[in-house]
């Protein structure tokens, strides 16, 4: 057997929490159940003691030691799946992932995803957890992830995001006319109603911090960019529905549908067939896990998110040619910056 010890900090904000819900956010490559097997197993450890009952209450800040059995825990089929990979050396890979692709294995889908791609394409992904997969995107988002090919270097990276220093930088359109960016803070959890989706939990949720900007204004809808502080399962897309701009085309989060007024009828068909949410991860940067150089790529947005602004925007040129000369015409378009840096974010 090929064991191998994972390492990670516990953070702060998950005082009082039960050891095994601490840690598995900490190694999302395995399931909450098998943790809670290492865990009686004795094969975790918190700043060097053992211990062996995953309801034991945890402070925050503790040093974890996992010990896994690489080998027979990563058995998904190997399939040959193209990959846009962006960047590429022998310790990480940024793969810049299409929509419609899921990253995991799981319910619904046991095969045909990133993952098994990554096994086809570099064997002695194998030997890693996850194929060294270190976070997600949901299936119908696209965009940028970054992918470790080696234990170390996913330690590495998992460590980066746990401390926020991974920069990740999305493009989305929501419906709504967003007068000015901001920042959201508030905790995510599992909604208590529905398991499957995800809420603004006041109590029991996990810190969640979302940066975002105005790009573009329409009539009933915006562009926008977001930069995460944190990374939590569906952070943008409750981010923006809490604040009442949900994203365009979102199945889970995204029930109001607003059709402009008088907007031309081939416009509504495109509005109403976009079935997924219309969100981009367009830029990542991180740590090189082994050089210590900052890395740093972009992607530019789909074809179908192109086509969304396009329509967007021809919707507003075919208004403004409808009122000119009228005095009940007062709205204000336009685009506000083609790129955000760090310093045009809102901290």
């Amino acid at each position: 057997m090929n064991k191998q010890t994972l390492t990670a900090t516990i953070p702060h904000d998950a005082l009082g929490e039960r050891l095994d819900m601490a840690i598995v956010p900490l190694f999302p490559e395995y399931s909450r159940s098998r943790i809670q097997k290492w865990i009686k197993e004795g094969n975790v450890s918190l700043d060097g003691v053992v211990w062996t009952k995953p309801k034991q209450t945890v402070l925050g800040g503790e040093q974890v030691s996992l010990l896994v059995d690489i080998v027979t825990d990563l058995n998904s089929p190997a399939q040959d799946i193209p990959l846009n990979i962006v960047y590429e050396d022998d310790d990480v890979m940024v793969i810049n992932k299409p929509v419609g692709l899921v990253v995991h294995p799981g319910a619904g889908n046991p095969d045909g995803t990133l993952m098994n791609a990554l096994l086809f394409y570099h064997p002695d992904l194998r030997e890693v957890p996850r194929a060294g997969i270190v976070h997600r995107l949901d299936k119908d988002t696209s965009g940028l992830m970054v992918v470790a090919k080696t234990i170390p270097a996913q330690t590495h990276l998992v460590d980066q995001l746990q401390r926020h220093e991974v920069e990740r930088i999305y493009d989305a359109v929501v419906v709504g006319k967003m007068s000015i960016g901001g920042t959201v803070n508030q905790p995510i959890g599992r909604n208590p109603k529905d398991r499957t989706k995800m809420a603004i939990r006041a109590f029991g949720g996990k810190e969640a911090v979302s940066h975002y900007r105005v790009l573009e204004r329409f009539r009933e809808h915006s562009r926008i960019r977001v930069k995460l502080e944190t990374g939590r399962t569906h952070q943008i897309r409750v981010h923006m529905a809490s604040l009442g701009y949900p994203l365009v085309g979102d199945p889970v989060y995204g029930k109001r549908f607003k059709i402009p007024k008088n907007m031309m009828e081939e416009f509504v068909d495109f509005l109403r067939n976009f079935k997924r949410q219309a969100l981009h991860a367009g830029a990542l940067s991180f740590t090189h896990p082994v050089t210590g150089k900052c890395i740093k790529k972009k992607a530019e947005m789909p074809d179908d998110m192109f086509e969304l602004i396009d329509v967007l925007r021809e919707d507003v040129e075919v208004f403004e040619s409808s009122m000119q000369g009228s005095d009940d015409f007062d709205y204000d378009y336009g685009v506000e910056v083609e790129w955000v840096t760090d310093e045009d974010i809102p901290k």
